[in-house]
């Protein structure tokens, strides 16, 4: 019997939402490459009004504390993002060989993303770019 959890992952709906002003952002979403039977990935710059951006900001998931990965109907957020992104790339190329030794382990993913994000924030600093602020602070 199959059901709709059973599908074959290129009828997926795969949506990233990532920091478009960010360069190390945007040179990590250029370099990474999926497996082509994973289907197509939608890029969305978080800075930007989106549909993907109004859902995210509903569910309460915070932009500046990470990109989020959207595979079928289910969102991922932060390091547990970066792991299953990791899983769904190609292992060509020394960026995305270097990417899944680094990350396919979600344990070492999330030890490592917290680094990642202060360098992240860091270099937004620097650039004298503000936050993306997809949720109200108080």
């Amino acid at each position: 019997m199959n059901d709709s959890r059973d599908q074959g992952a290129s009828n997926r709906k795969l949506r990233l939402v990532y920091d478009g002003e960010c360069p190390m952002c945007r040179r990590y979403v250029r370099w990474q490459r999926i497996r082509r039977e994973v289907g197509e990935l939608e890029l969305i710059d978080a800075r930007q009004e989106s549909e993907a951006r109004r859902e995210l900001t509903a569910r309460g998931i915070d932009l500046d504390e990470g990109f989020a990965l959207q595979i079928g109907e289910r969102w991922y957020h932060g390091s547990e993002a970066l792991h299953r992104l990791t899983l769904l790339g190609t292992r060509s190329g020394a960026f995305n060989r270097t990417m899944y030794r680094l990350f396919a382990s979600q344990e070492r993913t999330a030890r490592l993303y917290p680094l990642l994000r202060a360098c992240r924030n860091g270099l937004l600093r620097v650039l004298g770019k503000g936050r993306i602020g997809n949720l109200v602070r108080k």
